[in-house]
């Protein structure tokens, strides 16, 4: 009912585990609570370096390091012999008369019988045997019932109230993602400026290395930030579910001393918008590049809407969400502002209008509508820049300055959208195959949700020649009229749905008689 020892977990490193039954178990009810016990240790201990399960008819130990008294296991290992059976005398019958070897036979058989037949070295192993097993199953009682009391304490969140409707419980309920915040400090040279990456709605970046060697990101709430725990939780509860090799990896998370911290996957090549955007870095985007994250995001996104356990409409994509790894293979990053879905439901309505200019869909900003469909716009957005290098809602000159959108659809319709081409790739690209994507880019971006493909389509359309696309119509349009900027603004309706900057909005074409203030709208 006990066994104990050693594997080799890699060519450098032991794994040492332990297993008991109770005493009143049969040998298959002990085979089923162990194995049924085994099964959980991924759930419970897969990402941990030792584990403990403790059960009421068996229990489980496994740590990377020798944790029980070696010798008494093997002590423990050497069977004593069975016990005579019921009813019969243990005392050996005395040798026939005359025998020379009375006396010696007789002094060895009395040093048998008082154990019953086992001598004084078996005797001596029993019973420490028997005290190391007490002394374990006393260890396990008191480690389980530390264990309960612990678990009880832990209700009341540390160095925080509990608020926004228990969001930090929820978090710190993912335990294998929690992060000490003295091995977050020390992997970013305490948040050093030297380490900083960059800074985006949620707060700074850091670059960080953890003590093996793996480089991570660290994003931190800034005390100024509009988002909080909600964008926190978003991150924490979705990505950690979400597997695809087009989508950022979430490493953990860590809330301690006021800290709210997220930890990813370190992506050497940052963000598209600083290659797509930079006169010179743009030279190292050719077409194959571009058309590698073209299609990248599309099955990232369509794995989001549809294959994923969870369906989510990320609500937020844009060139600054999309990170580059090595190999510049893209992936769509910050789930802050994402919604969950039913597995049956894909479209909601919201009051609080949360996004960036420029990508998000116009029925989102006038009503608060959103869906599957919203993303498809953003993602529509996305390809028109990537063909173009020019960023949407971004002054170029002047205020009269072309939105992408339009720049795009006016040569579209004049005939001459290899005009629109990024100098950097005009000429050296297959035309057939941008001229696909800007037609694919134009479909995405039609002002009714209707018309516009699903993810799914739009994954087709890419992968094959042979799939006939439908003619766009004009697209809507996004116009910013603010000159002073310099980026993409992110923006936010306060509780009456007004934003907090002002734009305009033209249904099909920008023409000024068409133009109504956002700011006068009000989601339904």
């Amino acid at each position: 009912m006990f066994a104990a020892g050693k594997g080799n977990f890699t060519n450098f490193l032991n794994i040492y585990a332990m297993a008991q039954c109770t005493r009143d178990q049969s040998p298959d009810d002990c085979y089923t609570c162990l194995t049924t016990y085994i099964g959980n240790i991924p759930a419970c201990c897969g990402t941990k370096q030792g584990g403990r399960i403790l059960g009421e008819t068996c229990t489980i130990r496994f740590e990377l390091y020798l944790f029980y008294n070696l010798s008494a296991v093997e002590n423990a290992a050497i069977a004593p012999p069975p016990p005579p059976p019921q009813g019969t005398s243990s005392v050996a019958p005395p040798p026939p008369a005359g025998s020379g070897q009375n006396t010696a036979n007789r002094s060895s058989q009395t040093g048998g019988e008082g154990s019953g037949g086992i001598n004084g070295t078996t005797k001596t192993i029993i019973i420490v045997a028997s005290s190391v097993v007490a002394a374990a199953l006393l260890l396990l009682f008191a480690i389980s019932l530390c264990l309960r009391i612990r678990k009880k304490q832990r209700k009341p969140v540390r160095n925080a109230p509990i608020t926004n409707g228990g969001d930090e419980q929820e978090i710190r309920s993912a335990e294998s993602l929690l992060f000490d915040l003295a091995t977050i400090r020390a992997a970013t040279s305490n948040f050093s400026e030297a380490n900083k990456l960059g800074e985006g709605g949620f707060g700074p970046v850091y670059k960080g290395m953890l003590q093996d060697g793996q480089e991570i990101a660290v994003k931190r709430l800034s005390m100024s930030s509009a988002q909080g725990l909600v964008e926190l939780k978003n991150e924490v509860v979705l990505v950690a579910k979400l597997q695809h090799r087009n989508l950022v990896r979430l490493v953990g998370c860590c809330l301690e001393e006021q800290e709210k911290l997220l930890i990813y996957e370190y992506l050497p090549n940052t963000s598209l918008d600083k290659f797509l955007f930079d006169p010179v870095r743009r030279e190292q985007l050719d077409w194959i590049i571009r058309h590698k994250i073209i299609e990248g995001i599309s099955r990232g996104l369509l794995y989001l809407h549809e294959d994923s356990r969870l369906k989510i409409v990320h609500r937020d994509l844009k060139a600054s969400n999309i990170l580059l790894d090595a190999f510049m293979t893209p992936k769509i990053s910050d789930f802050g502002l994402a919604k969950l879905f039913d597995i049956d439901t894909s479209e909601g309505n919201t009051s609080r209008i949360a996004g960036t200019y420029g990508y998000m869909a116009p029925e989102y900003i006038t009503h608060g509508h959103f869906s599957t469909k919203s993303d498809v716009f953003s993602y529509g957005v996305l390809v028109l820049e990537i063909v173009t290098g020019r960023r949407n809602a971004r002054p170029q000159e002047s205020v009269h300055s072309e939105d992408v959108l339009s720049y795009v659809w006016r040569h579209w319709s004049q005939g001459t959208a290899h005009q629109v081409l990024d100098p950097s790739i005009s000429g050296r690209c297959g035309l057939q195959d941008v001229l696909r994507c800007i037609h694919i880019g134009l479909l995405c971006v039609q002002e009714d949700p209707s018309n516009r493909p699903s993810m799914a389509s739009v994954v087709l359309m890419l992968s094959s020649l042979s799939f006939t696309l439908p003619a766009p119509s004009a697209p809507a349009f996004v116009i910013l009229h603010d000159s002073t900027a310099d980026d993409t603004e992110e923006i936010e309706t306060d509780a009456s749905g007004g934003l907090q900057q002002k734009t305009t909005w033209a249904a099909s074409a920008p023409t000024p008689s068409n133009d109504v203030s956002i700011s006068e709208l009000e989601p339904r």
